[in-house]
Parts: C-alpha cells; structure tokens; sequence
C-alpha cells in the first residue's frame, strides 16, 4: 500500500544533501528540503499517476501537502496536474483552491498553479471564483490568479470566449499594478511577455496605459520578446 511516507521515504533516497542546502538557503521557507531533481520528480509523478486511482491520488496529494517537505508538496500538486480528470474534477479543483489561499512561495504555488490551470482550461466558469483572490490579503493567493490563467494568454488561436477571459485577467492585472510587491510586479511581466508571443499590440496598449506605472523590471519583462523583433 502506498503512503504518503513511504513516498517520503523514497523521495529522501534520492536525495541530494548538498543541493537540499543549498535549495533551502535560496527558498527560506523553513521547510524541510531533499534535494530531488526535478526530472525525478516528473517522472515519480508519471508513475503514481497512472497506477493510483484518483480518490487514492487525492488522499496522498492532502497529506503530502500538508506535511513540512518541500519536494513533498511538489509531488502533491504533480500528482494531481491532469488535462482530464473523470467522471468529477471538482474534488481535485476544490483542493487546489483551498491550497492556494495558504500559498506561501513561489516555488509551492507554481507548481499547483500548473495543476489548478489544467482545471480552470476544463470549465473556465471556476474563473468568477479566482477573480475572489485578487482581493485576498495573501500575495501568493493574488499572484496565483495571474499564474493560473497564463494558458489563456498563450492560445495561439483564441475564440471570443478566449478573448474575454484574456481581457478580464487584464483587468486584474490592472488592480495590482500600484501593488509594489516585486512578485506581484514580476508576475504581472510574465503574463504580459507570454501575452506578447501572440498579441504583441494588446501588450504595447497595455503598457502605454494603466501599465505605464509599473515598475521597470515588470516592463522590461514584458516587452523582452517584443524587442527581439
């Protein structure tokens, strides 16, 4: 049977002591850090994907979660980043959203962010709750509304509806651009750059408007593939 310890046991094996410092001087987050390289990770993911059944995914992904090891809450989120999730997603949906009101690094929350996008893409109508985060006290929670919606600014060929979800993330950018936080700030660049691979001219306008105050970082980000051209 498999536990959430006996995959901490397994993550600690493949542990790497001198990367763990390492990770856990850089992150400062006072979780305990393995040292597992990312490829094992993915690949620890793949497997338990496709041997456990959701319920059981969801079970250990809770507990994984809410335990102090880093690479543990990594796998929770892998474990549950699926593009279809049959018969029922909102158990999966609904864990991640609760995760994400206590997010608390970036490292942590883009990980589950990866899995909540893929949940958001199943039925976007979830987006009237994440627009409830941009006005949550917790950065990380704010700064996830953002990073949850980055497909929407990548599609390649966007339907009305597309169009609409990209102008409303917009409109939340647009609140938090006199928010100096510079995770708020480097976020709000991530989602104009990626925005600029396939709608260069809605990012000049945005810039040229209410992202005209933002800081230079945020800017630069988001006009670093516009300049390439």
């Amino acid at each position: 049977m498999t536990t959430s310890q006996t995959l901490l046991d397994q993550l600690s094996a493949m542990g790497d002591p001198a990367k763990a410092a390492e990770q856990a001087a850089y992150h400062k987050t006072g979780r305990i850090f393995l040292g597992v390289p990312a490829a094992a990770l993915d690949e620890m993911a793949r497997g338990l994907r496709a041997d456990l059944d959701l319920p059981t995914r969801c079970a250990l992904a809770q507990d994984l979660w809410q335990g102090n090891v880093h690479e543990g809450g990594i796998l929770a989120a892998k474990l549950l980043t699926q593009a279809r999730i049959r018969p029922d997603d909102t158990p999966v949906w609904q864990m991640i959203a609760d995760w994400a009101q206590g997010f608390d690094s970036w490292a942590l929350a883009d990980a589950a962010s990866i899995a909540g996008a893929k949940r958001l893409q199943a039925l976007p109508a979830r987006l009237d709750e994440v627009e409830g985060w941009t006005a949550s006290e917790n950065m990380w929670t704010r700064r996830a509304a953002l990073v949850m919606t980055l497909p929407w600014a990548r599609l390649p060929h966007p339907k009305a509806d597309d169009l609409a979800v990209r102008e409303r993330v917009l409109a939340w950018a647009e609140t938090y651009v006199p928010d100096r936080d510079r995770f708020i700030q480097k976020a709000i660049g991530w989602w104009l750059r990626e925005l600029s691979r396939r709608d260069p001219d809605r990012v000049l306008v945005f810039l040229e408007g209410p992202g005209a105050a933002l800081t230079k970082g945020a800017k630069t980000e988001a006009m670093r593939l516009i300049a390439q051209v």
